[in-house]
């Protein structure tokens, strides 16, 4: 059955209120920037490349303003001097070269956009990849503490926001940057009392630019957390929107994604605000700058100190200064933005991994399934025991069932053989080496586990049987089905074993969904079975044909079984009964009802419903 939707769960690693936490301004900004372009060091050379054409693109274009005004001088010459008239032949052969150098402009941007879609697709590609690889060396408690609509904003949202500024935004700085200092470098050339006009609202300029972002990050960083929520609420209640409608959940999770949502958009609602209003600002001092460039150029035309044609140029450089200067101003935000979707992403490339093994894991050379726990404790929280100084011998072949109330610890401690956590203290062992000093492929390869959560992939059933097992044959695979009694069913099926599942296997029952767990664990061929409530979804008659095969399976395996059903364990070899952590009594089912303990009252109440 599907979990309660928990709407207060840890979203993102922390418990937060029904409106998320504050949006804070990232923890290092300067350090994730540093970071990121560390990342991307292995196409400096392609970076190099694409920025040339950059700035080729940007200085030819620089370049066309003044070829212009030369134009504009030879018209108003003609005009002003009617004996000569018009030199049409200089006046083409200047559009000409006006018409080539606005062609190699768009040429090599042409090629920038090119070279850039390619690195920006690598850069992306290999963040998703370092990122689903990190995924898998992740412990467990990873994902028990962190809200799975989080980690897929962080692989999604995130990744592609860093993604878009390294295609567009890279580019558009380095040709802001290039094109103000060949603008600069132009007015200098044409006029230096005009360009003394220009350069005084620069400082102006960025100095209201760099008080608006510095405010604006904040925000930023509160819209990425706050769709991480979002998809994490939304990821929830889609998982377990059978449950929702069965308690009549829906008006609170409604409620909930309504706070959530509310939330993201007043962080996004500030974001968007905070950077717009860098927009009206620059146009203000453009605009003051403009007019008074006119005025005083038409003096000095005037005046003879300057032609018509250089305040043209100049104008239209004065225009097209502004234009860096509010790009720059906006990429500044974009920047800000970036920044804090790769703090998120640096934060799970972060997080500590699953312990590796010595340098050459070991593995016995013939697996055998003896399992030893020797003083082992844990605990999830360090002010909560759980397992304290659990001793077991576990003999091979042996059929070991794991009984108790609710939170004793029962899948805990198959979740430590199985590494998936590490203990605090103590030592397990299979077949005497211990499994810190295996490779966690080769731990898993010794063992099938089937869980109480029935999960299949979109597939075949085919396929999601050899998933256990790569290179699995047909016959292999159809024997695991006949061993987990899953053939009969299958092959009432109109396709078979080539029937697909489609989305959370909703075209099978619960019971079928089971059988076909088991034979996927079973196709492994493993020295250690782990059932973990595997029969808890299937019908009486189901249960007994699969017992009766597990039967022929278990005496070459080392079988561990965490039932609530006692009578499905009579014949266990030996019993474990759990009780806050700790096994309080072992033995066979007779040894244990003849001491007439804790498994003597279990059983009886069972017996008696």
């Amino acid at each position: 059955m599907a979990k309660l939707p928990n709407i207060s769960a840890k979203l993102g690693g922390r418990r937060d209120s029904p409106v998320g936490p504050a949006a804070e301004k990232s923890r290092d900004f300067k350090g994730t920037l540093a970071r990121l372009v560390r990342f991307m060091r292995p196409f400096y050379g392609g970076l190099a490349v694409a920025l040339l054409f950059t700035v080729l693109s940007a200085g030819f274009e620089i370049f066309a303003p003044k070829i212009l005004g030369n134009a504009i001088d030879v018209l108003f010459e003609g005009v002003t001097d009617r004996a000569a008239g018009i030199d049409f032949k200089q006046l083409f052969s200047i559009l000409l070269l006006l018409l080539g150098i606005y062609l190699l402009s768009a040429l090599f941007s042409w090629l920038q956009e090119y070279v850039m879609a390619g690195i920006s697709g690598k850069i992306v590609s290999r963040m998703r990849e370092d990122a689903g690889n990190k995924l898998h060396r992740l412990p467990l408690k990873f994902f028990d503490s962190n809200s799975h609509g989080d980690i897929l904003s962080r692989f999604t949202n995130d990744i592609d926001t860093v993604g878009g500024t390294l295609q567009q935004s890279i580019v558009q700085i380095i040709t802001a940057a290039a094109t103000m200092l060949g603008i600069i470098t132009m007015m200098l050339v044409i006029n230096p009392l005009l360009s003394l006009v220009t350069f005084v609202a620069l400082p102006l300029s960025f100095l209201l630019t760099g008080m608006i972002a510095s405010r604006s990050q904040r925000f930023f960083v509160g819209q990425a957390q706050g769709l991480g929520r979002l998809n994490g609420h939304i990821e929830e209640m889609l998982g377990a929107h059978a449950v929702v409608k069965a308690f009549n959940y829906e008006h609170k999770s409604i409620n909930t994604f309504q706070q959530y949502n509310n939330t993201l958009y007043a962080c996004g609602w500030k974001a968007q605000f905070a950077s717009s209003v860098i927009h009206p600002v620059m146009n203000f001092t453009g605009n003051l700058m403009y007019v008074i460039i006119c005025v005083l150029g038409c003096y000095m035309v005037v005046a003879g100190r300057i032609t018509l044609g250089s305040v043209q140029a100049f104008i239209t450089y004065s225009r097209r200064f502004n234009q860096p200067v509010m790009q720059l101003s906006q990429l500044v935000n974009v920047l800000q933005s970036t920044v804090a979707a790769a703090e998120r992403y640096f934060e799970i490339m972060d997080e500590p991994e699953e312990s590796h093994p010595a340098d050459n894991p070991h593995l016995p050379a013939t697996p055998r399934g003896s399992v030893d726990f020797a003083h082992v404790s844990f605990r999830y929280m360090p002010d909560r025991p759980l397992l304290e100084d659990v001793d077991i011998r576990v003999e091979p072949g042996q059929l070991v069932a794991i009984v108790g109330p609710t939170g004793a610890g029962k899948t805990t401690l198959v979740n430590l053989l199985m590494r998936f956590y590490l203990p605090d203290s103590g030592r397990i062992a299979i077949d005497g080496i211990d499994i810190n000093d295996m490779g966690r492929k080769q731990l898993h390869s010794l063992t099938g586990m089937v869980l109480q959560d029935t999960w299949l992939f979109k597939g075949t059933i085919r396929e999601n049987i050899a998933f256990g097992r790569r290179g699995a044959t047909d016959d292999e695979v159809i024997h695991a089905a006949k061993l987990a009694c899953a053939d009969g069913f299958i092959r009432a099926l109109p396709d078979g074993y080539d029937t697909l599942i489609n989305e959370e296997a909703a075209n099978i029952s619960q019971g079928q969904k089971q059988l076909l767990t088991i034979a996927r664990a079973l196709i492994v061929q493993p020295s250690i079975i782990i059932l973990d409530e595997a029969t808890s979804s299937v019908d009486t008659r189901t249960e007994i044909l699969i017992q009766r095969a597990m039967k022929q399976i278990m005496y070459a395996h080392t079988s561990f079984v965490i039932a609530h059903r006692l009578s499905t364990i009579r014949e266990a070899d030996n019993i474990l009964v759990m009780k806050d952590g700790n096994i309080i009594e072992q033995g066979t089912h007779n040894e244990l009802l003849a001491r007439k303990g804790f498994y003597y009252e279990l059983y009886n109440s069972q017996r008696d419903r």
